[in-house]
């Protein structure tokens, strides 16, 4: 099944005022999957139960907190890597930095194995006038 994408409107020169607009494309989500149906899905492929499964991710959301707070990558081998990522404002030398020039750190997935290669492989369509996106609240103004 062919990923929707929409056309949004998108400054030309962001940040300059009357610079106009170009299009730009943007995915349309089809809705979200929360914890609960990812747990029946597994459990459904596995000989676990959704509570098991629920208790297994509740805890990999702890040590993987716990980890990434100690500096360490997460590597789940065929699935990706996460770890924290770090910037701060520009200084011009090294007295001027201190930490409250560091910005809110992030945290990266770097995909790996299958999902490598979705990334690959997805393909994309335009979505018509027709089609409805099911996620509401779009910031971007479509056309």
């Amino acid at each position: 099944m062919a990923q929707f994408i929409k056309l949004v409107k998108t400054p030309a020169k962001p940040g300059v005022k009357d610079s106009g607009y170009k299009l730009m494309a943007r995915n349309v989500s089809q809705g979200k999957t929360n914890l609960a149906a990812l747990c029946q899905l597994i459990s459904a492929r596995s000989s676990i139960s959704s509570a098991d499964v629920k208790a297994v991710l509740d805890s990999l959301n702890f040590v993987m907190d716990y980890e990434l707070k100690q500096g360490r990558i997460v590597q789940f081998d065929s699935f990706g890597n996460f770890r924290l990522s770090v910037s701060s404002d520009r200084v011009d030398e090294k007295k001027d930095f201190d930490t409250s020039l560091l910005r809110k750190p992030k945290i990266v997935f770097t995909p790996s194995g299958s999902l490598q290669e979705t990334r690959k492989t997805v393909k994309f369509s335009l979505q018509t006038d027709e089609e409805t996106d099911p996620e509401e609240g779009d910031d971007k103004p479509e056309l």
